[in-house]
């Protein structure tokens, strides 16, 4: 099956060709703990759910943050199948340009155990909403650089106290929610 790989420590994308069995993926990144992101059209994107706590290299494929290397199939429903997008056009997509406060944001993740593209859900003004904590970055690396430096401090200290890290990001999608509500006021 042709299948993409990117790995991001020598930033190599290239085409391969794999067996699909069950355990593939899983042999692939040697974890059997894995993310599925489907940003791509007919595309799945997977990545090892331990990236961050490993301490790898993030990078972005069409504005989604990746950490860690990746695995792209193409998808059919519900199936993998070969991948179809072209090289030049997937090499297109792909960013290493990463801010300092992804950097600083993912280190002290680190020492968390979330994954950032679980979903939760916070209610503003009656209405549920449904983010995750790649949105959360994302919304917070375009802040102000004092903006940044209190989500990071608080988040540093959210960790040391080893308090739910979920429930902090939780609280800070409602803070940039509620900014953006209020400059769009």
């Amino acid at each position: 099956m042709k299948a993409y790989s990117i790995t991001q420590e020598s930033r190599e994308l290239k085409a391969i060709d794999i067996n699909m069995h069950s355990d593939t993926v899983y042999s692939f990144f040697n974890s059997i703990l894995t993310d599925e992101l489907l940003i791509l059209d007919k595309h799945v994107i997977y990545s090892d759910a331990n990236a961050i706590s490993e301490g790898k290299k993030p990078f972005f494929i069409a504005e989604q943050l990746i950490v860690g290397d990746a695995l792209i199939l193409g998808r059919d429903t519900l199936e993998d199948v070969d991948a179809t997008i072209p090289h030049d056009e997937l090499e297109s997509l792909i960013s290493y340009d990463i801010t300092p406060f992804y950097i600083d944001t993912l280190k002290v993740l680190k020492n968390s155990d979330i994954n950032i593209y679980k979903v939760f859900e916070v209610t503003r003004e009656e209405e549920d909403i449904q983010l995750n904590t790649e949105w959360v970055l994302d919304v917070f690396n375009i802040a102000d650089d004092k903006t940044k430096e209190y989500f990071l401090v608080e988040l540093q200290k959210a960790v040391d106290a080893k308090k739910d890290i979920f429930e902090y990001m939780q609280k800070m999608a409602i803070l940039a929610l509620n900014a953006m509500a209020q400059q769009s006021s």
